[in-house]
């Protein structure tokens, strides 16, 4: 309950302080390609169930809903400003709605796609998918895009079993350094 207040209460903060940088992707990606501005996402959350994510949208209209790992060239469906809002995770934003609502926290395992079946069974299979999915995570600040599913889950793994307020400071503190470097983007 103390981490959910938290994450309301600094989701609430992020939310005024970024209202002006969200606006502004939102319309530079309305004005740059077809579609909406904010894709919404079926992910997996906490005990495995369906939530939408939104995320600000990088891909054309018509990409598959599939991992950008799994397509054959993921740059063929980057938008114009695709890449850069990827590369700066400005992508993400939307994802503070996400935690207002309750779907996901600042601090747990990345969300699945519906369809990533393997990373899901083994997340089942380790317990992660007790969790509440997150913003960032132990995996993303050791590898994110870079990271094998195996070693993912290891990761989350390892969060669950040592979750605490100064774990999530520091994967805060070194998630903002990691996004400042762009350390660990692959696509």
């Amino acid at each position: 309950m103390f981490k959910r207040i938290i994450d309301l209460c600094l989701a609430i903060v992020a939310g005024l302080i970024l209202l002006l940088p969200l606006m502004i992707v939102a319309i530079a990606v309305k004005l740059t390609s077809r579609g909406p501005a904010v894709y919404w996402s079926d992910r997996v959350g906490r005990q495995n169930v369906i939530f939408k994510m939104p995320k600000f949208r990088s891909m054309r209209v018509d990409t598959p809903a599939v991992a950008t790992h799994l397509l054959t060239n993921p740059d063929q469906y980057l938008t114009p400003i695709g890449s850069f809002l990827r590369k700066s995770s400005l992508d993400e934003l939307p994802q503070l709605w996400s935690i207002l609502v309750g779907d996901m926290s600042f601090v747990g395992p990345r969300p699945a796609l519906y369809n990533q079946h393997d990373l899901i069974a083994l997340r089942t299979e380790k317990q992660v998918h007790t969790l509440m999915p997150g913003l960032t995570g132990w995996a993303q600040i050791h590898g994110r895009d870079e990271l094998p599913i195996p070693a993912k889950v290891d990761l989350d793994a390892y969060y669950q079993q040592h979750q605490s307020l100064w774990l999530d400071i520091r994967i805060l503190w070194m998630t903002f350094f990691k996004v400042i470097r762009r350390d660990g983007i692959t696509h």
